[in-house]
This record gives structure tokens, C-alpha cells and sequence, in this order.
């Protein structure tokens, strides 16, 4: 029995898999579930074929101690991302930071796309909160992703005086701090736009950074792709944990 469990987990992560690679999301991280389904596919193999009455019982027991280990620490660390996911936004910020994300020569992606709409919403709602786009340019994309989002938000009227740009980031870290050299981070207030799944590791990278007044401007993600994303984050959270990026 426990056999076909494993399999049909490990179908169901390859297909999981197949569908976030067709999106196009501009990373590798979908190779992740195909991983996780030669895993459980293994795993099933060894049940079928009886195979853990070869392996010694104090190995065993590590094995499940790991594990228990590991699985608590992917509930902790979820659900400390989860918990920010409706992060309320202070009116009247100073500034507004939006985190960038994967563009084409067509416009931004769907998960950047979130994060301006959300942004367009707060700037006609706080006339005087000035926004800053920080992205640069990735090796699969045409031109910087603060110049991409710099041209969705034109269109949509929000006029370029209330805009900067920061396009040499690369990453979550980087956005933070080259876009701090805008403001003064002992004194203004500044919201981060960015979705719900990210919003946890980007108030605490600020936080770590020195930012004294720092809020959440949170925006929704697709649901379909949401499993992706928190798994995505919960290495990223631990490994900017590990590194001392985090407060």
C-alpha cells in the first residue's frame, strides 16, 4: 500500500513540475519537483521491493530522526511566511520599494505584474509617496526589470517624476540595499511591494539592513503556482538564515 502512495506523489510531482516549467516562470526551481519525484518514486521502489530490512536499525532511526527534523523545520519556517501573507499597508509612506521580477520584451511576468498592480494602487491612494523600481537585467531578459516596470506603470499614469529606477540588483538582498541609497533608512518610512509568499523574507532582510520604519505593501499570487513559491522560499529563507541575512 504504501508503495502506490509514493508513486502516485511522485506522478503528481512530475506533472506539478511539467506545468511550472510551461509557465515560463524565468528559473530553474521547477527541476525541484522532478527531483522530489525521482525521490518518492525510489522510495516506492524500496517498499515494493522490501528493501529497508537491509539497512540497519540505528540507520533507520537517524533517518527518521532527520526527517522529523526536517519536516518541523519546514512548518516553522512556512508558517512564518504564511502569517505575512496579509501584511496591512501604512498609508502616507515616504517611499515605496517594488521588488522585481522576471520581464519580457512583451512586459512583466505575471508575478511582477501582481506586485504594480499593487503599487498602482497604493500611489493613487498616497498622492505624496514617491516609488521606487529596483531590478536589473537578467541574462534571459531584454532590458532591466526596473525599466520594464518603469513602462507598465507609465501606461497606466503614473507619472514618471513619482518614479526611480535601480536597475543593477540582481536579488532580494541587493534590491534592499542599493535602493536604501535613495533614502534615509533611520528616518523615512518605506513600505516593500512585493507578494504575499516573499513578503516575510523581505521585511526581515530589511529589518537586518537597518531599516528603522519598514512596512508591507503586500500583493497576491497565483494559486496554481503558490506551491512552487513557498517551497522556493523556504530554502531561501534558510539559507539567508544561515548567512546571517536575516533579523
Amino acid at each position: 500500500m504504501h508503495e502506490f502512495i509514493f508513486y502516485a506523489a511522485a506522478i503528481l510531482f512530475f506533472i506539478y513540475g511539467m506545468t511550472v516549467k510551461n509557465a515560463g516562470t524565468g528559473t530553474m526551481f521547477y527541476t525541484t519537483w522532478f527531483l522530489l519525484g525521482l525521490l518518492t518514486a525510489a522510495l516506492g521502489i524500496a517498499f515494493h521491493m522490501d528493501l529497508w530490512k537491509y539497512i540497519p536499525p540505528a540507520a533507520r532511526h537517524i533517518v527518521l530522526l532527520l526527517s522529523s527534523v526536517l519536516l518541523l523545520l519546514f512548518v516553522i519556517v512556512e508558517g512564518c511566511i504564511i502569517r505575512q501573507f496579509s501584511t496591512p499597508a501604512q498609508k502616507n509612506l515616504d517611499y515605496i520599494i517594488v521588488l522585481g521580477a522576471h520581464v519580457t520584451k512583451t512586459g512583466p511576468k505575471p508575478v511582477l505584474r501582481y506586485r504594480l498592480d499593487a503599487a498602482y494602487d497604493y500611489l493613487m491612494d498616497n498622492p505624496g509617496t514617491t516609488c521606487i523600481l529596483s531590478g536589473g537585467q537578467g541574462k534571459n531578459e531584454p532590458f532591466s526589470e526596473a525599466r520594464g516596470m518603469e513602462e507598465y506603470l507609465q501606461k497606466r499614469g503614473i507619472p514618471k517624476e513619482r518614479l526611480i529606477l535601480e536597475a543593477l540588483s540582481q536579488n532580494t538582498h541587493q534590491n534592499l540595499i542599493n535602493s536604501s541609497a535613495f533614502f534615509d533608512k533611520d528616518r523615512d518610512s518605506i513600505g516593500i511591494v512585493t507578494n504575499n509568499f516573499h513578503m516575510f523574507r523581505s521585511i526581515h532582510l530589511a529589518k537586518r539592513l537597518g531599516f528603522r520604519h519598514v512596512y508591507g505593501v503586500a500583493s497576491p499570487s497565483n494559486p496554481v503556482f503558490l506551491p512552487n513559491n513557498l517551497l522556493r522560499e523556504f530554502f531561501a529563507v534558510c539559507k539567508d538564515a544561515m548567512i546571517g541575512n536575516l533579523k
